[in-house]
């Protein structure tokens, strides 16, 4: 398949896919993987121009960049490698998750994630979650020690305001603001998605598929998912949340046969499309195991709704039933009110 366009990341940043690649699934949270099929699926990203490669420590308690170290070795000068600190768990404690901004473990996380991934430096750090106890001006200036050491080449923020945003912005620059956003979650365009245009921030939503439910391989994640998948206990995926929400996708799912797509791409070419609505660089990061499904969601980037579509459209987020997690507390919606 040909390569999607590119993008600049932040203001001064590399040029990258306009279609990032979010590698979470691998390691975890999903069901079990295919480790072949997964490294074919990286080598598919690549093959499309889906240059931007996203992990985090959490993923795995670190297995997630140990997993990604080989293809980062062989493909360095190709890439853009992007990763993040803040959540912590504990080996003893699968259910455990702390949040950490202190410079200390800031120090400590980015010593780990560069060891794991096996680079002198990361493209793009972010900060996963904030912990407001923590004054983000002490936050942000840890993190830019980093920049200036050579172990980090950008900043990034995740699940922030645009309070929070512009604040970080005065400390060092960031590049990348990485918050959900698809048809299902529209909080960001409160403030988060303005802030972001107006400081030239790159926005790089996760879960722009909905964690798969745009895609309508399944109705209920309680009953059609394996145990070890996480969806099973996301509000908005079972019962009668699952239920009402499922009934939500049927201009997806009509807009997909007249254009001969899939839900996914429609949903995919949505969020692509923020960026002509709101004025900003969006980089969305699906991710998945599967060479075939990497391939679809690249070709989404192809795809430009019509004005009539986006109106049809319009109205799903609104609807939807059930928080996008059982626990909102460390999201910038819960900070917003």
């Amino acid at each position: 398949m040909s390569r999607i366009a590119t993008v600049r990341l932040g203001t001064d940043g590399p040029e990258i896919g306009v279609q990032g690649f979010g590698a979470m699934g691998i390691s975890e949270f999903y069901g079990d993987t295919d480790e072949a099929a997964a490294r074919d699926t990286l080598d598919a990203a690549l093959e499309a121009g889906v240059t931007l490669i996203d992990t985090a420590d959490i993923y795995g308690q670190g297995a997630n960049e140990e997993f990604l170290a080989p293809f980062v070795a062989a493909h360095r000068d190709e890439i853009t490698l992007a990763t993040k600190f803040a959540i912590e768990r504990r080996p003893d404690d699968p259910h455990y998750r702390g949040i950490r901004n202190d410079p200390a473990y800031i120090r400590s996380a980015v010593e780990a994630s560069l060891r794991r991934l096996g680079v002198e430096t990361i493209d793009l750090y972010y900060m996963h979650r904030r912990d407001p106890a923590v004054p983000l001006a002490e936050s942000v200036g840890a993190m830019a020690e980093l920049v200036r050491e050579g172990k980090v080449k950008q900043l990034g923020l995740s699940e922030v305001t645009g309070a929070e945003l512009r604040e970080a912005h005065a400390v060092h620059p960031i590049a990348a603001l990485q918050s959900e956003w698809s048809l299902f979650s529209r909080d960001v365009e409160r403030s988060a998605v303005g802030a972001a245009a107006e400081l030239g921030v790159t926005f790089v939503p996760y879960s722009p598929l909905g964690r798969g439910f745009l895609t309508g391989a399944f109705a209920d994640a309680s009953k059609d998912l394996s145990g070890s998948d996480f969806r099973r206990y996301q509000p908005r995926f079972t019962g009668e949340n699952a239920e009402r929400n499922a009934a939500l996708l049927a201009p997806v799912h009509k807009i997909a046969a007249t254009r001969g797509a899939t839900p996914a791409q429609i949903a995919l070419a949505w969020v692509q499309q923020r960026s002509d609505v709101h004025g900003l660089t969006v980089v969305p990061i699906p991710g998945t195991r599967k060479r075939s499904r990497l391939e679809e969601n690249a070709a989404a980037t192809r795809i430009t709704l019509t004005e009539a579509e986006l109106a049809e459209l319009e109205p799903i987020a609104a609807e939807v039933t059930g928080d996008r997690y059982p626990d909102m507390s460390s999201t910038s919606a819960a900070r917003e009110g």
